[in-house]
């Protein structure tokens, strides 16, 4: 009976395993379409920023995304140049989530430039905050290791152990080294 229960135990770990199914049909690792709606996101922030702010803020944000290369050069406005850059991302090759979490990074540190909060999906949040767990500097990763990662206000976790909780965007912003906030020991009830 003891073998049985261990075996049991252990098949629930195992990949495609004990798992409800259902259409998987739109599962992909392309994020073309959400680093775009991202690109759009900064777009939208850039626009309520004045006249004269709206240059640097777009260059900066281009070059902090590294998407200078898919950002038409003969576009003068700054708003218009961010949607084609949107549309270049939303239509061309494939995308990663290394190239989301970049453009993440810079609308964050574009959120800190215009004083503005940032809210994103939370399956955005969620795939970039795993992978900068994974990514992220060593001293990063140490505070996150042997922890469950939660989100208070997302519907997203991973890893296991002692639950280490913050809002989605403190997550992010600690994994993507934007700010020094970590996630906190969540209390034991």
């Amino acid at each position: 009976m003891l073998t049985l229960a261990i075996v049991a135990d252990f098949a629930r770990f195992l990949p495609l395993s004990n798992r409800p199914h259902g259409d998987e049909s739109g599962v992909t690792s392309d994020r073309h379409a959400a680093e775009a709606g991202v690109v759009e996101q900064a777009a939208k922030l850039i626009a309520r920023s004045g006249a004269d702010e709206a240059e640097p803020l777009t260059r900066g944000f281009l070059r902090e995304a590294g998407l200078e290369g898919l950002s038409p050069t003969d576009v003068a406005d700054p708003a218009a140049r961010l949607a084609a850059t949107a549309l270049a991302v939303r239509t061309g090759k494939r995308r990663g989530i290394r190239h989301l979490s970049r453009t993440v990074r810079a609308l964050l540190l574009l959120g800190r430039k215009t004083a503005t909060a940032i809210a994103l999906d939370p399956t955005i949040s969620g795939s970039v905050a795993l992978y900068g767990a994974t990514s992220a500097s060593f001293d990063r990763r140490a505070v996150l290791v042997g922890h469950t990662v939660r989100a208070t206000d997302a519907e997203w976790a991973f890893g296991r152990g002692p639950v280490l909780e913050g809002t989605a965007m403190e997550i992010v912003a600690f994994v993507l080294g934007i700010s020094d906030r970590a996630p906190r020991l969540a209390a034991v009830d």
